[in-house]
């Protein structure tokens, strides 16, 4: 016995990676030429420089087609987490579609379930067949594999996401690339975001530089990128993206980026004073519930750690729709949010269940096609006191 036991040990070695990166190289690496991604946690310099460049382009762009003058409203979209329950965003999505009062967004951002829509909603409804798709048609095999207790335990996750991979490949084709590096050209991105766990910082893809790069590694990247933005760690492998520094070859391991945030615009500490005047609109879509979930949890180890992780993700995001509302206030942009409604009670049974998964597409479809009413505060708060309640003291 303890002979196979050592045998199946020996056979999961823990799987090898290339140094990483000197903390104080970090900013220094790159893993395509360009400047593709922003360290939001230690300078916003360079996204404030794509920002401004990518109002540069817009108006070069309105110029070209007769329109100058004033710049139109601009429209941002923020998707964010929630596993298989970014069929709530999907189904919301493609209803807007068929309301017929989705707008082009200036900027799209998504995290983890949010990055895998993102591409598509930038490119607009016609790609809303992949969305319904992909979140109605899916199921458990096309998403990951799993592992062996013993490979889980002394490899680097639990499953194996090498069919999500291949999902990913099948539509993030050369012409998707090229549809999004023209709409870069126009002055609209696309963010996706990832989490450093080496330096236990957040990363802002700029998935449309990376598009017009023509880098030959740029869509191998894009891909990965994607992957890791929603490689839950311990369940999905962490995706190893390689950078050069000076010419010395590291590796930076990269995860689901609702570690760091559910959802994400752009960084607080980003001054927009001097940005043009016009009008701004954001809408958020939070793939999840935001009310508390009550279940009876059964008193063994993983159960419970799973039932924790749950709320401090559920109340992270939470935190992060309260954070983007501030910095919205501050900014004079117009704040509007959904989210899965506590009314829906459809079993799930098991992840990537593709009838838990219809069903809430189904909801996210119906409420948009319908005429949504977006909410226009953070779960929990009712809005500014009015001058005259605050002046009597109430």
């Amino acid at each position: 016995m303890a002979s196979a036991t050592q045998f199946a040990v020996a056979g999961c070695s823990t799987p090898q990676r290339l140094p990483a990166v000197p903390q104080a190289e970090i900013t220094q690496a790159s893993p395509v030429a360009g400047n593709v991604r922003f360290l939001v946690t230690r300078e916003t310099d360079s996204f404030a420089a794509e920002a401004q460049n990518a109002v540069a382009k817009e108006k070069a762009w309105l110029a070209s087609q007769g329109r100058p003058g004033e710049l139109p409203p601009a429209y941002f979209l923020a998707i964010s987490g929630g596993g298989d329950n970014g069929a709530y965003g999907a189904g919301f999505l493609n209803g807007w579609t068929a309301a017929g009062t989705r707008p082009e967004f200036k900027v799209v951002t998504g995290v983890s379930t949010g990055a895998l829509i993102a591409p598509f909603a930038f490119l607009g409804p016609k790609y809303d067949y992949v969305l319904k798709r992909v979140y109605t048609e899916t199921s458990q095999k096309d998403i990951f594999k799993k592992r062996g207790i013993v490979k889980g335990i002394f490899g680097d996750a639990m499953a194996d996401t090498r069919p999500l991979g291949a999902t990913i490949a099948s539509y993030v084709t050369p012409e998707l690339l090229e549809a999004i590096a023209a709409e870069y050209a126009k002055g609209r991105i696309l963010l996706v975001g990832t989490a450093n766990l080496d330096s236990l910082e957040p990363v802002i893809w700029n998935m449309t530089a990376l598009a017009a790069s023509k880098d030959p590694n740029a869509i191998t990247l894009f891909r990965r990128v994607l992957l890791a933005s929603a490689s839950i760690p311990g369940a999905f492998p962490p995706v190893m993206i390689d950078v050069t520094v000076n010419g010395t070859h590291y590796q930076e391991m990269h995860v689901d980026g609702g570690t760091m945030a559910q959802v994400f615009l752009y960084p607080p500490s980003l001054n927009i004073a001097n940005a043009p005047q016009r009008q701004r609109t954001l809408y958020i879509i939070r793939n999840a519930r935001l009310d508390a979930d009550w279940a009876s949890t059964e008193r063994r180890t993983m159960s419970i750690a799973a039932r924790a992780i749950g709320s401090l993700t559920r109340t992270q995001g939470v935190g992060d729709l309260y954070r983007i509302y501030v910095t919205t206030q501050r900014d004079g942009i117009d704040y509007n949010l959904t989210y899965i409604p506590p009314t829906f009670n459809t079993p799930h049974n098991e992840e990537f269940d593709t009838a838990y998964m219809t069903s809430l597409y189904n909801v996210g479809f119906e409420a948009a096609k319908a005429g949504y009413q977006w909410q226009k505060f953070p779960p929990g708060y009712n809005g500014p006191i009015p001058n005259s309640a605050a002046s009597s003291g109430r």
